[in-house]
C-alpha cells in the first residue's frame, strides 16, 4: 500500500533524515522516501496512515496524509497564505531591526557607559525579544523539538546564533561591568536582522519553488469539475465525483473529456497533446477510446465510461509523475548521508571557533568570540544543500511528462543521461507495428487468391502482427476463411495445422529448415522482397512449397530524424529484431542504425541486452512493452511505447506516451540537462559552505583584518537557497529539438 503525506516542520536537509528514519523505523514499512523540495513524504508497506503521522510527530514534526483528491486551488492557498505569514514576519523584523543598526552605525543611541544608555538598550531588548518570538518563534520551536529528539537542524544553528547574541547583549546590558570596557557591544540588531533576512529567503525560495510544482498543477488542472451525463433519457450536468461506470456522457466541442471511455456514438477529433506531446488532433470514431483531460475539438459524441476517479489514464500519469518527483537518484543519496552529518559537524567547527578565538584571539576576546561564533552558526545552514537534488528532479520529471515521457523513478532519470547504445525494437517502434500484405507469390500453379486463402486461414489462430496483416488482407478481398486442426505456433518460426486434411506450413527460412522442406527456386524471390523491407514467408502444402507471402511495415515517418538525434548526442543505435536479416538489413539502412541483430528469438533479446552491456555499454532498450518485457528489465534503463491510453508498463522506466523515437532522445536530453544541473546546485552548494564556514570563523582575519559580519552571512544563507531554486527553474525554459 502506498501512502503520501505532506510534512510541516522541515526546514533542511537534516531533517530529511530525520523523517525518514522515523517513517522507516514503524512497523510493515518497506520503503520511506522524503522530498525537502515539495515538503512531502512516500512511503510503501503495510501500514495504516495513523501510525506513519503518529512516527512523524514523535520526531518532532507534523504530517497529514494526501488522499490524492485534494484540490490544487486549496493548497495553493495554503502556500500563499504561509507566504504572506513569513513576509509579515520579515517586516516585523525589519522595522525594529534597520532602525537599531542604522542607529548603531551613526552613533544615534547612546552608549551602555552614558547615564541613560541602559533604559534604552533595555527597552531594545525587550523589543528584540518580542521580535524573536514573533519573527522567529518557529526556528525556536523546531530548535527545541530537535534537542528532544536528540538531533540537530537548521533551526538548531539559528536558535543558536540569534538566542545567544541576544542573550548576550541583554546580560552586558543588565550588568555591563561584567566585561571590560572595549567588549561591551551589543548584538540586538544583528538577531533581528538575520531573522529578518533568513524569513524573506525563505519566502522567495517558497515563491520560486513553487513553480517547480507547476507540471502537476497543470495535470491536476485539466480534470473537469462536471459531466454532462444521460440518465433516463434526460441530460444532466453532474459532479465528476458522481459519474459511475457504464455512464453514457455526452462531449461538446472545446470540451474536456471528463473520464476514460469508449466512443459509441459519432466522431470527432481530439486534442490528445496534455498525453502525448504531439500537437496534431487525433481522429476519434465509434469504437476508439478517449482519455481524461483530452479536448475535443470540433464534432459531437457519446461515450460510454470505463474507467473513474484513481483508474484514469490522467490520474496514472499524475501518480507515476509524482512518484518519480518524490523518488531519490543515488547521487541525491549520498547528499542526504552527507547532510545528516552537516549541522552535527557545524556546531563542532562553532565550538572549536569558540575556544580558539576566546583562548588565542585579540581583546576584546568576547566579542570577537561572539561575533565569529555566531557567524559560523548562521552562515552553515545547509538549506541549499538539501535543495539541490529534489527542486532539480521535481523540474525535469515535469518537464518530461511535458513532452509524453513519464519516468518511474529518479535514477533512470540520472541514468538516462549517461546512456551510450540505444537498442530499438523493430517492430512498432522504428516502423508503425501495422504490417500490410504487399506480395504474393505463388508457384506450381496455385492461385494468388488460395494461396492466401490458405496463409489466412492457418495465420487466423495466432495474435502475430504479421498474422493480423495477412488475415486483414483476405478479408479484404472477401474470403471465408476455413478450419484448421492441430494448429501449432513456433515461437520464432512460423505456424502450422492441417486443413481439409493437409498439412499446411507457414513460416521464415529456419522454419523449412525444422520441417526438412526445399525452398527450391523461391530463395532468390525471398532476397529481393527482403532487400526492399519486406518480410517474406514462405508457405508449404503438403511438404511442398507453394509460394511467398511477403509482409511489409512501414517505417515511421519520424524514426529516420530522431535517430539522427540520437547519433548528434553521441549515442550508438542498434536494432534488435525477430526479422530475417536481409529485411532487416534494408530497414536499417533506411533509418541510418549503426548495428543490426536479426532473427533474434523474443526469449534471447534480453541476452542480446547483456552482451552489449558486457562490452562495458551502458545500455537502453526501447520496445512495446509486451513482447520485450525481459529486454526491457535487462536493460540499465527500459522505454516502453505506450498507446496514449496504456501507462502500465510495470517492466519499463520509462513510458514513452507517443510511438515517436523523438521521445527517446528528448528523455535522454532531459535527463542530461537535469543531472548538469544538479551538479551545479550541489558545486555551488558545496562551495558556499566550503568557502563560507572557514571565512565565517575568522580564518581571513590574521591576514587582512576581516571578520565576516553575522547579519551578512545571514543574508548569504538565505539567498544561497533562493539561486539553488532559480537554476533549477531554469530547466523550465528546456526545449525538444525534435524540429533539428
Amino acid at each position: 500500500m502506498l501512502h503520501r503525506l505532506t510534512i510541516s516542520g522541515m526546514s533542511c536537509a537534516g531533517c530529511v533524515s530525520s523523517v525518514e528514519t522515523a517513517l522507516q523505523n514503524v512497523a510493515g514499512v518497506t520503503e520511506a522516501s522524503v522530498n525537502f523540495a515539495e515538503h512531502t513524504a512516500q512511503v510503501t508497506g503495510d501500514v495504516d496512515a495513523q501510525q506513519l503521522i503518529d512516527a512523524v510527530s514523535q520526531a518532532g514534526y507534523s504530517a497529514a496524509e494526501l488522499t490524492g483528491e485534494e484540490d490544487a486551488s486549496d493548497r495553493e492557498a495554503i502556500e500563499q497564505a504561509y507566504y504572506k505569514a513569513l513576509l509579515k514576519k520579515t517586516m516585523i523584523a525589519a522595522v525594529v531591526g534597520v532602525p537599531l543598526f542604522i542607529g548603531g552605525m551613526t552613533g544615534w543611541f547612546p552608549g551602555l557607559n552614558e547615564a541613560y544608555g541602559q533604559g534604552v538598550w533595555l527597552a531594545a531588548s525587550v523589543a528584540t525579544l518580542l521580535v524573536l518570538v514573533f519573527s522567529g518563534g518557529h526556528f525556536f520551536t523546531g530548535a527545541w523539538k530537535s534537542f528532544q529528539n536528540h538531533t540537530a537542524n537548521m533551526d538548531t544553528l539559528i536558535a543558536l546564533g540569534t538566542g545567544t547574541a541576544w542573550l548576550f547583549s541583554t546580560i552586558i546590558t543588565i550588568a555591563p561591568s561584567l566585561v571590560p570596557e572595549s567588549a561591551r557591544h551589543v548584538y540586538f540588531e544583528a538577531a533581528v536582522i538575520i531573522i529578518a533576512l533568513i524569513n524573506f529567503g525563505s519566502a522567495m525560495e517558497m515563491r520560486a519553488r513553487g513553480k517547480t510544482s507547476e507540471a502537476i498543477k497543470r495535470l491536476i488542472g485539466l480534470q473537469p469539475k462536471t459531466a454532462r451525463v444521460i440518465r433516463d433519457g434526460q441530460e444532466l450536468d453532474i459532479p465528476i465525483s458522481d459519474v459511475g461506470l457504464d455512464e453514457t456522457i455526452r462531449m461538446r466541442p472545446g470540451e474536456r473529456v471528463p473520464v476514460d471511455g469508449v466512443i459509441i456514438d459519432g466522431h470527432s477529433n481530439l486534442d490528445e497533446s496534455m498525453l502525448t506531446g504531439e500537437p496534431v488532433p487525433v481522429a476519434k470514431a465509434v469504437g476508439d477510446e478517449v482519455a481524461t483531460g483530452t479536448i475535443n475539438t470540433t464534432g459531437t459524441f457519446l461515450f460510454q465510461s470505463k474507467r473513474i476517479g484513481k483508474d484514469t489514464v490522467l490520474a496514472q500519469i499524475i501518480d507515476m509523475v509524482r512518484t518519480a518527483q518524490s523518488s531519490k537518484p543515488a547521487i541525491s543519496r549520498i547528499v542526504d548521508k552527507v547532510s545528516s552529518v552537516f549541522v552535527p559537524v557545524v556546531m563542532i567547527i562553532a565550538v572549536i571557533t569558540f575556544l580558539l578565538w576566546y583562548n588565542f584571539g585579540p581583546e576584546p576576546k568576547v566579542s570577537f568570540t561572539l561575533l565569529t561564533t555566531m557567524t559560523v552558526l548562521i552562515i552553515a545552514c545547509p538549506c541549499a544543500l538539501g535543495l539541490a537534488t529534489p527542486i532539480s528532479i521535481m523540474v525535469g520529471v515535469g518537464k518530461a511528462a511535458e513532452f509524453g515521457v513519464l519516468i518511474r523513478n529518479g535514477d533512470a532519470l540520472q541514468q538516462a543521461g549517461r546512456l551510450t547504445t540505444i537498442v530499438l525494437d523493430k517492430t512498432g517502434t522504428i516502423t508503425q507495428g501495422k504490417p500490410a500484405v504487399t506480395s504474393i507469390v505463388p508457384v506450381n500453379g496455385i492461385s494468388e487468391k488460395d494461396l492466401l486463402l490458405c496463409a489466412a486461414s492457418l495465420e487466423s489462430s495466432s495474435e502475430h502482427p504479421l498474422a493480423t496483416a495477412i488475415v486483414q488482407a483476405a478479408k479484404d478481398k472477401g474470403l471465408q476463411l476455413l478450419p484448421v486442426t492441430e494448429f501449432e505456433s513456433v515461437t520464432g518460426h512460423g505456424v502450422k495445422g492441417n486443413i481439409n486434411g493437409k498439412p499446411i506450413l507457414l513460416g521464415n527460412a529456419h522454419m523449412l529448415t525444422r520441417e526438412r522442406i526445399a525452398v527450391g527456386s523461391l530463395q532468390e524471390e525471398a532476397s529481393r522482397l527482403a532487400a526492399k523491407a519486406q518480410t517474406p514467408m514462405y508457405i508449404a502444402i503438403a511438404n511442398e512449397v507453394q509460394g511467398i507471402i511477403a509482409v511489409a511495415d512501414p517505417i515511421k515517418e519520424d524514426s529516420k530524424p530522431a535517430i539522427q538525434r540520437l547519433h548528434r548526442l553521441g549515442l550508438k543505435v542498434v536494432m534488435l529484431t525477430g526479422d530475417n536479416i536481409a529485411t532487416a538489413n534494408a530497414v536499417a539502412q533506411q533509418v541510418g542504425v549503426d548495428e543490426v541483430m536479426a532473427e533474434v528469438l523474443p526469449q534471447d533479446k534480453d541476452e542480446k541486452v547483456a552482451s552489449l552491456q558486457l562490452n562495458n555499454e551502458i545500455v537502453a532498450m526501447v520496445g512495446d512493452g509486451i513482447n520485450d518485457a525481459p529486454a526491457l528489465a535487462r536493460a540499465d534503463v527500459g522505454f516502453a511505447i505506450g498507446s496514449g491510453t496504456d501507462v502500465a508498463i510495470e517492466s519499463a522506466d520509462v513510458t514513452l506516451m507517443h510511438g515517436s523515437l523523438h521521445g527517446v532522445a528528448d528523455a535522454i536530453a532531459i535527463s542530461r540537462a537535469t543531472v548538469r544541473n544538479i551538479k551545479q546546485n550541489l558545486f555551488g552548494a558545496f562551495i558556499y559552505n566550503t568557502l563560507g564556514i572557514p571565512v565565517a570563523a575568522g580564518v581571513l582575519y590574521p591576514f587582512i583584518g576581516v571578520l565576516l559580519n553575522p547579519m551578512i552571512a545571514g543574508a548569504a544563507m538565505a539567498m544561497s537557497s533562493v539561486t539553488v531554486v532559480s537554476n533549477a527553474n531554469r530547466l523550465r525554459l528546456f526545449k525538444s529539438g525534435r524540429s533539428s
